[in-house]
């Protein structure tokens, strides 16, 4: 089974919200990991919203408001159970969290996280090992295969990044596609949104998609590009 993960920072929904509705409707993602989701007010009418017009259905919605996490299923998938988990507080800064979920793909089960690590060095790196440590003791309890996606706000090289790709396959670096930068979206310099799967699963491909009519609507729809993984579990 190949399963189509995105993964999107969609800046609270500040921006062009027919731009974005097209975008993710163009993707055609079976899961959905999304980053600085509606958090303020009538947040969770924007976040539902969005699933109304995009075709999709919330996986976590209840107690998802603090961190900016959400994940939704597609057509194809099924949120079988999902929650978030707060990471360590970082004094002054905003709270991060973790958006997890089980999902059933047409019968094929994996467990996908979404995360959003912080601006400042010290609490990305302390963060992303404790997204690893909560990852693998959600594989042991699920015994499902696990990929952690995001705005991870630094590049590959980097404390953190390399975290995570020390501990599962950085997919955009294994089979790339696309384009490779994903910020900003409409002057792309940097790749510091990811996805990262466990070593049980075959990555076909992971980038930008680049065909021209979803070039036209990135830097309208939110100041990132989505990151499409297409993984055979």
């Amino acid at each position: 089974m190949v399963v189509r993960l995105v993964s999107y920072n969609i800046r609270s929904m500040r921006d062009d919200r027919a731009a974005l509705v097209r975008v993710v409707r163009r993707l055609r993602p079976d899961i959905l990991c999304v980053q600085e989701a509606p958090r303020f007010q009538f947040w969770r009418h924007r976040r539902l919203w969005l699933a109304r017009r995009a075709a999709l259905v919330p996986a976590t919605l209840r107690r998802g408001r603090v961190a900016g996490l959400q994940l939704y299923a597609g057509a194809r998938a099924t949120a079988l159970h999902g929650r978030h988990r707060l990471l360590s507080p970082v004094p002054e800064m905003h709270q991060r969290g973790l958006a997890l979920a089980l999902f059933d793909v047409r019968g094929v089960r994996l467990v996908a996280a979404s995360v959003h690590l912080d601006l400042a060095a010290e609490p990305r790196r302390r963060h992303a090992e404790e997204i690893i440590e909560e990852l693998d003791r959600v594989r042991a309890r699920t015994g499902a295969p696990v990929v952690v996606a995001g705005d991870v706000n630094e590049e590959a090289g980097e404390p953190a990044w390399d975290l995570f790709a020390g501990r599962f396959q950085d997919a955009g670096a294994v089979a790339p596609y696309g384009l490779r930068e994903t910020f900003s979206a409409a002057n792309p310099a940097r790749r510091i949104d990811g996805v990262f799967a466990d070593e049980g699963i075959e990555i076909l491909r992971c980038g930008v998609p680049d065909d021209p009519e979803l070039l036209a609507d990135y830097p309208a729809a939110t100041d990132h590009r989505p990151v499409l993984a297409e993984l055979r579990i």
